[in-house]
């Protein structure tokens, strides 16, 4: 007859312990593979680039301001500092990636190679081309600028996000001065806020959280499609 070998009783123990050690590391390691998927960034979600759009606008004003700074410089930066913190915190609590940051909107299509292009078309002579219609948004307006003309489109293309400043609604801008007034509309829900720019940003509208909250869609961060057009 055979005989079993039998494990005394440490042995048994000993392996029971291994055993649970190796099941507890893989379970570890699963649960870490399944937090690090679980994090976004601007790349796949809309909320995360919204986010990242505002971090990296704040970052740029700070930098501007220490570059060229002036008698209020430290309290403006004091004042972004802390709106840094509170998107970090948003970005946080939206499962994105906890510092990520972009500056302003996406680079306009580079023209396209010169062998592609349409041949030149002949234009008319200027005399013959019918005046400009004044007035109404023109669709057509280049960057924008204090030297548009009031209800002309401005920003083309841009897209908008928010300061992370709190106070009565409100507008920051790299391209208007103070007292400017800016209309905002997000095209895809149709809502619109006319606000007041108050202060120095990294981009063409940039709006603090009262006046966002008027034009965001619930969840969202970033309004891709937005017309802004300065109206006073």
């Amino acid at each position: 007859m055979s005989r079993r070998r039998k494990l005394g009783t440490k042995k048994k123990i000993a392996l029971l312990a291994g055993a649970a050690t190796l099941a507890g590391g893989g379970a570890f390691a699963l649960a870490a593979t399944s937090n690090a998927a679980s994090v976004q960034n601007a790349s796949t979600s809309t909320v995360c680039q919204g986010l990242a759009t505002a971090l990296g606008n704040n970052e740029k004003f700070i930098a501007d301001q220490r570059a060229a700074p002036d008698a209020l410089s430290e309290a403006r930066i004091a004042n972004r500092e802390a709106v840094l913190a509170e998107i970090r915190r948003k970005q946080e609590a939206s499962g994105c990636e906890v510092g990520e940051s972009a500056q302003g909107s996406p680079a306009a299509p580079a023209d396209p190679p010169a062998q592609s292009r349409p041949p030149a078309q002949s234009q008319p002579p200027a005399q013959s081309q019918p005046p400009a219609q004044g007035g109404g948004a023109t669709a057509g307006a280049a960057g924008g600028g204090d030297a548009a003309a009031a209800g002309e489109q401005v920003c083309k293309g841009s897209t908008v996000t928010l300061s992370g400043e709190d106070g009565a609604p409100a507008a920051s801008s790299n391209q208007f001065p103070a007292g400017t007034k800016l209309r905002v509309t997000n095209l895809d829900n149709d809502k619109s806020t006319t606000v007041e720019v108050t202060s120095v940003s990294g981009s063409c509208a940039l709006l603090n959280n009262a006046a966002f909250e008027q034009v965001r869609e619930p969840g969202k961060f970033l309004i891709r499609r937005a017309l802004i057009e300065k109206v006073g």
